[in-house]
């Protein structure tokens, strides 16, 4: 339900920021920006990246003091600032997107353990720590297994971990960086079931996400941070994605199909009754040279799977791939490469690029042969190869050493994309290539993937957003259960048959 005026202003904010202004470097992050969040609602807070979100919510949880003049009230209480310990002592809790957990302890551990234990060292009453546990996770209407260890679940259940060990800790406000980022449509309505499980038991969350249809569905009221800057306050009732594309970016995007006929390329990939027990069955498939095949499907589909299958990083049990009319069967992913497949993984942060590495050595690591000489790697051939690919790419850098974490999700992928062209690729697998990435950077890299189709590469686009494939792809293969289930092409079907056929 919408948020009326007569609500505002008959409900006193729970958490309330005035004149918040902070400065890293000379450059200002956050500029005169006031921001509140109510009892129980549940409230979006939007930006592209670098807009200043995580720095705000730095400032909410003490991370970060703010300059003078700031003012924040939370719960009734004022504060020129606040620190990590009260925060947390008053009910400020945040899900980082990155969960901050622990794979090789219990679920039990990894949501009590921080009560239980407390600030100073004590013996473990681990049947108190359970209770505890047990308790969260009925509270979220959700049943795990309490002793098992958190790495025997997938990402969707550490999630509503991480849900639960915030509730152990009183919480009275949940900020949830981009928890859908790395879930399945199905997992993802789940688990905004579950936060409109906490609105209803008085618990406000703030929920960060670049995913706008999420934006719509789950919260009442709409912050929108630009530049650093407040761009508003909006209730999301009448509220559509593109103009929350709008107010994010200062632009308008036109989303149109850009299926085209394919047909009379060459074919590049053609893949006969591949199969690998357990992960895919009988899949069989072309990609012609400047066509993007969409291949869209729900987790647990085996869309990973076969890319990873096709990259040489696992061995079918049966079935042909054939690569430019050449029978292939790669032995590793080195040699998958060799023949000209690239494959830029789901996970960018620990498969995709080394984060603590330069923009440099990240870009060039998959074509050393390119900036060799006489046998050793050269430094002016190296920055001349990645000058070349920041220009092409327009990836927006400070110097080509600095470390590849500081650039933005969007100009990561980039250089992620750079440097798998840098191997002069036939193929180019792009497996779920906008996690993580703003809505205009997403823009911007399906601008970059069309480019390289017109210029003849053949392009595979495995996402489980339908709308990336309907509007991206030339044609839309669906997998469900390892298996080809359906074939669609953009220009005579509806984004609605293609969600209704996988959501089914």
């Amino acid at each position: 339900m919408a948020l009326t005026d007569h609500t505002l202003d008959s409900v006193r904010p729970l958490l309330s920021l005035q004149n918040i202004n902070i400065s890293f470097g000379g450059v200002q992050a956050l500029k005169n920006v006031s921001f509140d969040v109510l009892p129980g609602e549940v409230h979006c807070l939007a930006g592209e990246n670098g807009s200043g979100k995580s720095t705000l919510i730095k400032i909410i949880t003490g991370v970060y003091q703010p300059a003078g003049g700031a003012s924040i009230s939370f719960d009734g209480q004022s504060y020129d600032h606040m620190s990590p310990v009260v925060a947390q002592s008053k009910g400020i809790q945040v899900i980082w997107q990155d969960l901050a957990l622990f794979p090789e302890m219990t679920v039990a551990e990894n949501i009590a353990f921080q009560t239980v234990l407390g600030r100073w060292p004590r013996l473990v009453n681990y049947r108190h720590m359970r209770e505890l546990a047990i308790q969260a996770l009925d509270r979220l209407g959700v049943l795990l297994d309490v002793d098992a260890p958190l790495k025997s679940f997938p990402i969707a259940q550490r999630q509503i971990v991480a849900i639960a060990r915030a509730l152990v800790g009183e919480a009275k406000v949940v900020f949830m960086d981009e928890p859908t980022a790395s879930l399945t449509q199905s997992e993802t309505d789940h688990l905004l079931n579950i936060v409109r499980t906490l609105s209803g038991r008085g618990v406000a969350v703030v929920f960060v996400s670049h995913r706008l249809a999420e934006v719509l569905d789950i919260s009442s009221r709409l912050t929108v941070l630009r530049d650093g800057g407040l761009v508003g306050v909006y209730p999301t009732a009448g509220m559509t994605q593109s103009r929350i594309t709008e107010l994010m970016t200062g632009k308008t995007f036109d989303n149109h199909v850009r299926a085209a006929d394919r047909t009379t390329g060459s074919k590049v990939l053609k893949v006969d009754g591949l199969t690998r027990r357990g992960e895919f069955d009988s899949v069989s498939f072309t990609v012609r040279e400047g066509e993007t095949l969409g291949i869209i499907g729900l987790l647990g589909a085996g869309r990973t799977e076969l890319a990873l299958t096709l990259f040489g990083m696992s061995k079918p049990d049966s079935g042909a791939i054939t690569l430019n009319g050449h029978s292939v069967q790669f032995q590793s992913n080195r040699a998958a490469i060799d023949a000209g497949i690239a494959y830029l993984s789901e996970d960018r942060l620990s498969l995709g690029l080394i984060q603590p590495q330069s923009i440099a050595d990240n870009l060039v690591i998959s074509s050393l042969h390119k900036i060799q000489k006489n046998g050793v790697l050269s430094d002016s051939r190296k920055q001349q190869l990645v000058a070349g690919w920041i220009a092409e790419l327009g990836v927006k850098i400070g110097q080509q050493g600095d470390a590849i974490s500081t650039l933005s999700g969007g100009n990561q992928q980039r250089v992620a994309i750079a440097k798998w062209l840098a191997t002069d690729p036939k193929l180019l697998i792009l497996d779920a290539p906008t996690v993580g990435v703003d809505v205009g950077a997403r823009a911007g890299i399906f601008d970059i993937v069309a480019k390289l189709a017109d210029a003849g590469l053949a392009i595979i686009l495995i996402s489980d957003e339908v709308p990336e494939v309907y509007f991206n792809a030339d044609r839309v293969l669906h997998m469900a259960q390892g298996q080809i289930v359906g074939t669609f092409d953009p220009r005579s079907c509806t984004l609605q048959d293609i969600e209704a056929a996988v959501y089914a």
